[in-house]
């Protein structure tokens, strides 16, 4: 059985982004292996509390996400 974890900061999505991701990894897995995996597979969403997750030396925060975020969508 296929088991995906996905980290994240928490706090940047809400519960129903997170459930659409376990929908679109899971169709994912199914697209490449087949119907019958659909059952059996996993996914794991882990939520890192803001600052303890680093980039290039930098801590990452909720706030630092959402920014980022938001500059994306703006341009």
């Amino acid at each position: 059985m296929p088991l995906v974890q996905i980290s994240i900061i928490k706090d940047v999505f809400t519960a129903a982004q997170k459930r659409h991701m376990i929908e679109k990894v899971t169709d994912a897995i199914v697209s490449v292996e087949g119907e019958a995996l659909r059952g059996v597979t996993w996914v794991k969403i882990d939520e890192i509390e803001s600052g303890d997750w680093g980039i290039g030396g930098q801590c990452l925060t909720t706030q630092a996400v959402k920014d980022l975020a938001a500059s994306k969508a703006a341009a």
